[in-house]
C-alpha cells in the first residue's frame, strides 16, 4: 500500500502538504482533487521520486511498476504503435536481452527470455497496442504513420496510450481527458475501471471522476482528507461538513465576542481581574476555525442579447469538406432561439466540421447557408487561444472590443472569471491553458451572442469555472450548440442531440448513456467486420480462457469475503481502543491523576492502559497479515 506519516511538502516557501497521514490501499482507484496551485501535481511529482518530503514518510512498495504520461512528446520517426509499445519497459528490455543474447549465441539466455516473453504475454502485445491506440481515436492507417506527423493534441493521447500500454502496479493520470472527445472518453472510462492496478486521477470532469473512481482525496489547507465513494458523494459530504463548519464558526464568534466583551469591561477591576485572566486564557486556548468558503472565485452571466432573430441560422442541403472530399453532406439545420443542442458522433465523423460550417468558417460545398437578421455568433473553439495577443493583459483584449465603455466596469467584468488585481493587467502569454480559456470565454460572452457555437468549451477549465459556465449557460436567453467530452455540462444544458454519422446529420432518440449504447455497438459491429472466419477456433480459446479467468477471480472474491469481514471487525474495535488508550493517556499524563490518594484506581487505569497497549499491537499484527492475505488474492 501506499502510506503517508506527518508528511510536510513545501516548494521554495509555500507549504503544500503539512502533517498528512494517509493509507492508499493496493488496487483502489482514487481521485485527487482540489483548487489549483494546491499541490496535486506536485504529490505525483512525489510519488514518482521527482520530489522527496520535508518532513515525514512516504512508504510504498519498492518494487512496484509506475506508469503516468510524459508531458513532452519529442518528434519522433518511430510509428505510433512502435511508441505505444515503448511504454511495455519490461517487454522492450526483453527485446534488447534477447538481440544480445542471439548475437551472443547464448542459447540457455534465450531460452529463458522466451519464457519470460511468454508469461509476460509479450506476443499479443502489438494487438494489445493496435486495441488502445483504436479506443484513443486512432484510425487503422493512422498505427503507422511517424509521431512527427501528429499534432499536439494527438501526441498526448499518444503519451496516454504508452502509459496504458505499461504494466504497471500503480498509474497516475493528470487530467487524461483534456484532449479525448466523448467516445474515447468513454472507451477511457471503461478501460480504467478493468485496470487492476491502483489509480491515482487527477480529473476537472465529474461523470468521468464518478465512473472511476471509488475514493476521493480532497486537498485543502496544506492537508489530504479521504472520502469515500464518487466525486458526487464527496460533494455532498463536503457540503455538509462545511455547513456544520460555518456554523461552529460562527457560535464560536460569538462565544468568543461574548469573552472580549467580559475581558475589556472587568480587565481593570481587581475584583475581577482573576475571572479575566481566565477568560484571556480561555481564548488563547480556543481552536481558531476558518470560515467555510465554499463560494467559487467564478460569478458570470451571458450578457442579454440584443436582439434574436427566428430563425437564427438555416442550412439546406448543405455539404461541408476539405480538398473536394465531402465531410457531411445532405445538412438540413434551423437553429431557433432558446434551442439547445448537444452534437454527438465518433472521432473524426465531422462534429467540428459542422461547427465550422455553421460559423461560417468553412465554406458550403454545395447547398445553402443563411444567417438571420441580426445574428451574433458566439465562436469557441481550441484555436480561439491561438488568436489571443500574448503580450497584451486581458483588460486590453476587452478594451480592444469595447473602447467606450469604463475601466471599472470592465474590471469589474474580468473579476467574475477570477482575473482581479494585477491578473487583469499581466500580458496573457505566460498565462496556462486554463487561464487563456477563461480569457477566450470572457471576450466571446461580452459581445452578447444570440447564438453559441461551442467546440469542446470546457478544456483546461477546472472544476469550479466548469460549474459556473454550466450555471450561466442554464440561464442563457439565447440558441447553443455544443460540441463536448463533459457529460455534466451536455446533460445540465442540452434539450436534444443531433448525431454525425456516416456524412449524415440526424436526431439522436436518446439520452447521453443510449449514446453510450451505441457506441458500444458500433465497436461491436467493427470488430465483428474486422473478424477472419479462421479465427473462429482462437477466439473460442480465448472465450474458454476468459472464462478459466473469471471462476478463478470469483473463487478468489469468495476467499476475501471472510478475511475482508475480519478486517473491518479489527478497525472497528482498533478505533474504539484507540479512543480509549488517547483518552487514559491524557489521564495519567495529568499530575493531578496522582494526588487523589486512591491507589487502587490508579493501578487500575494503569493495567487498563498496558491492556489496551498489548490488544492494540495484537490487534495491527493481525491487521498486517489479513492485508497481505488479501494482496496475494488480487486479480
Amino acid at each position: 500500500m501506499i502510506q503517508f506519516r506527518k508528511l510536510r511538502l513545501a516548494r521554495a516557501a509555500k507549504v503544500l502538504f503539512d502533517d498528512v497521514n494517509l493509507q492508499i490501499h493496493p488496487g483502489w482507484k482514487v481521485g485527487l482533487t482540489g483548487a489549483n496551485g494546491c499541490g496535486k501535481s506536485s504529490l505525483f511529482a512525489l510519488l514518482r521520486g521527482e520530489l522527496h518530503q520535508d518532513q515525514g514518510d512516504l512508504e510504498m512498495p519498492p518494487s512496484w511498476e509506475i506508469a503516468h504520461v510524459a508531458q513532452e512528446t519529442p518528434a519522433l520517426e518511430c510509428s505510433a504503435i512502435d511508441y505505444t509499445l515503448d511504454g511495455d519497459r519490461e517487454l522492450r528490455r526483453i527485446e534488447r536481452e534477447l538481440a544480445n543474447a542471439e548475437a551472443a549465441h547464448d542459447g540457455e539466455a534465450i531460452g529463458l527470455l522466451h519464457g519470460r516473453m511468454q508469461e509476460i504475454e509479450a506476443y499479443a502485445a502489438p494487438a494489445r497496442a493496435a486495441a488502445l491506440l483504436d479506443g484513443l481515436g486512432f484510425g487503422e492507417a493512422d498505427v503507422a504513420r511517424p509521431v512527427a506527423s501528429f499534432s499536439g493534441g494527438w501526441r498526448m493521447r499518444l503519451n496516454l496510450g504508452q502509459a496504458l500500454m505499461c504494466r504497471s502496479d500503480l498509474l497516475l493520470l493528470d487530467e487524461p481527458t483534456n484532449h479525448l472527445d466523448l467516445d474515447a472518453v468513454i472507451w477511457l472510462e471503461q478501460w480504467l475501471r478493468d485496470y487492476p492496478g491502483t489509480l491515482l486521477l487527477i480529473s476537472h470532469d465529474r461523470d468521468f471522476l464518478d465512473a472511476v473512481v471509488g475514493h476521493v482525496a480532497h486537498i485543502e489547507q496544506q492537508r489530504v482528507s479521504l472520502y469515500p465513494g464518487g466525486y458526487s458523494a464527496f460533494e455532498r459530504v463536503r457540503a455538509e461538513r462545511l455547513a456544520q463548519q460555518q456554523a461552529l464558526y460562527e457560535r464560536q464568534q460569538r462565544e468568543r465576542a461574548h469573552l472580549h466583551r467580559f475581558v475589556e469591561r472587568f480587565r481593570a477591576k481587581a475584583t475581577k481581574a482573576r475571572q479575566a485572566q481566565s477568560r484571556i486564557k480561555a481564548l488563547e486556548r480556543m481552536e481558531l476555525i476558518a470560515a467555510a468558503h465554499v463560494d467559487t472565485p467564478f460569478t458570470f452571466a451571458f450578457r442579454e442579447p440584443e436582439a434574436s432573430p427566428d430563425p437564427l441560422l438555416q442550412l439546406e442541403d448543405a455539404e461541408a469538406g476539405y480538398g473536394g472530399r465531402a465531410v457531411v453532406a445532405g445538412v438540413g439545420l434551423s437553429l431557433r432561439p432558446g434551442e439547445r443542442i448537444g452534437l454527438l458522433g465518433r472521432n473524426g465523423a465531422g462534429k467540428s466540421t459542422l461547427i465550422k460550417l455553421l460559423a461560417g468558417h468553412l465554406a458550403p460545398g454545395g447547398g445553402e447557408r443563411r444567417e438571420g437578421k441580426g445574428l451574433a455568433l458566439g465562436y469557441f473553439a481550441q484555436h480561439q487561444l491561438e488568436s489571443l495577443r500574448p503580450d497584451e493583459s486581458p483588460l486590453a483584449h476587452l478594451q480592444r472590443l469595447d473602447p467606450a465603455v469604463r475601466e471599472q466596469e470592465l474590471r469589474d467584468y474580468l473579476g467574475g472569471f477570477d482575473f482581479r488585481g494585477d491578473a487583469a493587467t499581466s500580458p496573457c502569454g505566460p498565462f496556462s491553458g486554463g487561464e487563456k480559456s477563461r480569457l477566450a470565454l470572457a471576450l466571446l460572452i461580452w459581445r452578447r451572442p444570440n447564438l453559441l457555437l461551442l467546440d469542446e468549451p470546457t478544456n483546461h477549465l477546472d472544476l469550479e469555472m466548469r460549474h459556473a459556465l454550466t450555471v450561466a449557460m442554464q440561464a442563457f436567453a439565447g440558441a447553443m450548440l455544443i460540441v463536448s467530452h463533459d457529460r455534466a455540462l451536455l446533460r445540465a444544458t442540452c434539450d436534444r442531440f443531433l448525431l454525425v454519422h456516416d456524412g449524415r446529420v440526424a436526431p439522436f432518440d436518446g439520452d447521453l448513456d443510449d449514446y453510450r449504447d451505441w457506441l458500444a455497438r458500433q465497436r461491436a459491429r467493427l470488430a465483428s467486420d474486422s473478424q477472419c472466419p479462421e479465427r473462429d477456433a482462437d477466439r473460442r480459446n480465448r472465450q474458454q480462457e476468459r472464462a478459466a479467468v473469471a471462476a478463478g477471480r470469483q473463487a478468489r472474491l469468495a476467499a476475501r469475503r471472510p478475511l475482508n469481514r475480519e478486517l473491518a471487525e479489527i478497525e472497528k474495535r482498533l478505533a474504539a481502543w484507540h479512543r480509549e488508550k488517547e483518552a487514559i493517556d491524557a489521564q495519567v499524563a495529568d499530575p493531578a491523576f496522582y494526588q487523589g490518594g486512591d491507589g487502587d484506581a490508579v493501578q487500575a487505569v494503569l493495567k487498563r492502559q498496558a491492556m489496551l497497549a498489548e490488544a492494540i499491537d495484537d490487534a495491527e499484527n493481525r491487521w498486517l497479515e489479513l492485508h497481505e492475505a488479501l494482496e496475494a488474492l488480487q486479480d
